[in-house]
């Protein structure tokens, strides 16, 4: 059995993965208020509503896009970045500036080569918004790094915020397996394969070695949990906690919202891994309470 290729069984995928994006992004939000630091660590929900952050904005776009022109079309991607940006959702300052700069008709190519003293941004922000691409080409693992790679650039063109990217989209890719979730070690063998030479890379060997590993602040010790913001510092981790909780996405939020870090962005990176396969649905109370996707998110079919 494969992996349904035609657009619509394509989109159902990617609207399943962005979903749990937004579900984990906006509950592991939630858990930068002080007063709910106790909560956390009970496993236990914070009240009211929850609102999702750029995370889950970014990912929008990409899911529109993908809607529009059934693969990145990389102008079409960083004019929906820059128009659909809302400065509150907790963008970096870098970002904020290159989109607002493209929003008054820069070109996103030299803003964003620019960054960083010409080096590119190697931040996490191209990983984080990428699952429901890797789930929309769930027929095709090699595609989906493919175009992740393309839909980093109008915003990270560092190679380790690429690689970043490429990584979470073969995980996603492969965890929307119709067969059911592949083992954890076979995940992750699936994604260094298709990973180019990199810290990313490197760090995912180590979660590769670490799976047997119980406790999780003991390997965010060691690969990050996206304290620093930076791809290679995120992605390992988040990926090492997907793999442990395939079919089971309750577990894999807690799992990685309490070892702390930049929580609403290794929620989202795990949550859109995870729900883009039939087991790995978010909990249908989690989805009632998150913050519906945009008006302007159009998608056909």
């Amino acid at each position: 059995m494969t992996a349904d290729s035609s657009t619509d069984g394509r989109l159902e995928r990617a609207l399943a993965s962005l979903r749990g994006l937004a579900v984990g992004d906006a509950l592991g939000s939630q858990f930068f208020v002080p007063v709910n630091y106790p909560l956390l660590q009970n496993r236990e929900l914070p009240s009211g509503h929850w609102q999702w952050t750029d995370d889950t904005e970014m990912a929008c776009s990409v899911v529109a896009v993908l809607s529009a022109h059934h693969r990145i079309d990389q102008d079409a991607l960083a004019h929906s970045f820059a128009h659909h940006h809302d400065f509150d959702r907790g963008y970096g300052p870098a970002v904020n500036r290159l989109l607002r700069l493209v929003r008054e008709g820069g070109d996103w190519r030299e803003l964003a080569a620019a960054l960083f003293n010409g080096q590119g941004s190697w931040g996490n922000g191209a990983a984080m918004r990428i699952a429901p691409l890797g789930a929309y080409y769930a027929d095709d693992p090699e595609q989906a790094t493919h175009q992740a790679e393309i839909s980093a650039y109008p915003t990270h063109q560092h190679r380790e915020a690429v690689a970043g990217a490429m990584a979470v989209a073969a995980a996603a890719a492969l965890a929307a397996d119709p067969k059911g979730p592949p083992s954890p070690g076979a995940l992750l063998d699936g994604v260094i394969a298709l990973v180019p030479r990199s810290a990313v890379g490197a760090g995912l060997r180590r979660a590769r070695d670490m799976l047997d590993y119980g406790d999780a602040s003991t390997v965010a010790a060691v690969l990050g949990c996206g304290r620093r913001t930076t791809a290679h510092d995120t992605v390992p981790f988040a990926l090492w906690s997907a793999a442990r909780s395939l079919g089971d996405y309750e577990s894999a939020f807690w799992t990685t919202a309490q070892v702390g870090g930049d929580v609403d962005t290794t929620c989202a990176i795990v949550g859109g891994v995870i729900a883009g396969g039939k087991a790995g649905a978010p909990p249908a109370e989690w989805v009632a309470r998150t913050e519906d996707f945009p008006e302007w998110m159009r998608v056909e079919g």
